[in-house]
């Protein structure tokens, strides 16, 4: 069973995150974005951004490299965004993070740009992050200046250096996976990540099913203050036949 949920949180008057996935016989996608931008930009950024990857890929698929299809429809969505953010007043400067999963029976690619997440949970019961922030607090803990205590507090925390829509041209970070031995996979916005800590976050996705997980995951950092959007989807890693559930 697939676990989904966003949620406004307990401060913002609108939610500026985006969910979205696409499950068939054949390959898998899920992906979360957080928006930015004035007025209602950020959302109609984040939005856009899985609504044109995800019809890339469904339309790319049978490209035997996982790898480019997933890259070339990220740099698809960013010219889309751009252009839009370019054009109009109201959604200038307008852009998002995202990060994505493109499954294929026990081989997964992910994508990500910005400081959105995806962890997965393996045999040996350890919660793994596999995407690296792009952001501030990232740059100053890869140089030393500070220590990962000091970077869950950081006032800075907040401020990434690369997003999608916000130049012409986009960088993006491509991980392979492989599920074999998998037991969960995780994909989250720094809504949940920035108030919810690793064992947290193992303790609840470990004992519960994944939409349980996701409620349970989201009450928690709306617990501990739920200042930003909270996003977060929760899904099964190696492919096994009892864990087929397939829509279309």
């Amino acid at each position: 069973m697939l676990g989904v949920l966003s949620d406004v949180g307990n401060v913002r008057k609108t939610n500026e995150d985006s969910v979205g996935y696409f499950e068939s016989s054949d390959f898998d996608i899920y992906a979360v974005a957080d928006g930015m931008g004035g007025h209602n930009a950020g959302e109609v950024a984040s939005q856009l951004a899985i609504k044109v990857i995800i019809e890339y890929i469904k339309k790319n698929h049978n490209d035997l490299d996982l790898k480019k299809i997933l890259s070339d429809g990220i740099k698809c969505a960013n010219k889309e965004i751009f252009e839009m953010s370019s054009q109009s007043d109201a959604l200038k400067g307008m852009g998002t993070t995202i990060t994505i999963c493109f499954k294929k029976q026990n081989e997964m690619v992910v994508a990500n740009v910005g400081d959105s997440s995806c962890f997965i949970i393996d045999q040996n019961r350890e919660l793994l992050k596999v995407t690296r922030d792009h952001s501030l607090v990232q740059q100053l803990l890869d140089n030393g200046s500070i220590t990962e205590e000091n970077a869950r507090t950081h006032p800075n925390k907040n401020i990434i250096t690369r997003a999608l829509g916000t130049n012409e041209l986009v960088e993006v970070d491509l991980f392979d996976v492989d599920l074999t031995n998998i037991i969960k996979c995780i994909l989250c916005t720094d809504g949940l990540s920035n108030d919810v800590t690793y064992s947290e976050m193992y303790d609840i996705i470990i004992k519960n099913d994944n939409e349980a997980s996701c409620k349970m995951l989201v009450d928690l950092s709306k617990s501990k203050g739920g200042r930003d959007n909270i996003s977060v989807i929760v899904f099964e890693g190696e492919c096994r036949d009892d864990r087929n559930h397939i829509r279309e």
